[in-house]
């Protein structure tokens, strides 16, 4: 299975702000009060939020595709743009999701092979992220794939504090 990865340009912005919601609904929207939820997409995805993530040189975004069908996007960050660590020598995955009708066919790890050969490739030493506490599934398939937690960080949906678990992966060069 080839996976194809695009980085979203400016004239992406209207698909990846339908993306960023559609996707981000999905996983959470039940797990959340709906007055705070809905506060947090029209914050967290608006458009003019999505634009200045989108032009930071220091935050990348890629679609990607499996036979040309939008299959899961992701967010880098590095240096500045990073959300808690702002380490020269590390990346933030901050958003990784895959579309509803491509979960469960290993894209997941296909994704995360990727990302960590381009943050070998960027000499980082290792790469970092925030996952819900309450998000087991994927706490559990970070472990799997070698990630393990070194802290938490208050996230906010809304005004609505969770906190999440801060898991790493070291980088072999």
């Amino acid at each position: 299975m080839k996976l194809d990865f695009v980085p979203c340009q400016l004239s992406d912005l209207e698909h990846l702000i339908s993306v960023s919601k559609m996707t981000f609904v999905h996983a959470f929207k039940e797990q959340n009060n709906p007055d705070d939820f809905n506060t947090y997409i029209d914050q967290a995805f608006s458009r003019e939020q999505l634009h200045t993530e989108l032009t930071n040189p220091n935050t990348e975004f890629y679609f990607v595709y499996l036979k040309g069908q939008l299959v899961a996007y992701f967010k880098l960050n590095q240096s500045d743009a990073q959300s808690d660590i702002r380490r020269n020598d590390s990346m933030e995955l901050e958003r990784i999701y895959v579309l509803k009708a491509f979960q469960g066919k290993q894209l997941g790890k296909k994704i995360l092979d990727w990302v960590k050969s381009k943050v070998s490739k960027a000499h980082k030493s290792f790469l970092w992220l925030g996952v819900w506490e309450k998000n087991q599934r994927a706490i559990k398939f970070y472990e799997r794939y070698g990630f393990y937690k070194f802290g938490t960080h208050p996230y906010f949906i809304g005004s609505d504090e969770q906190t999440d678990w801060l898991m790493r992966l070291d980088i072999k060069s």
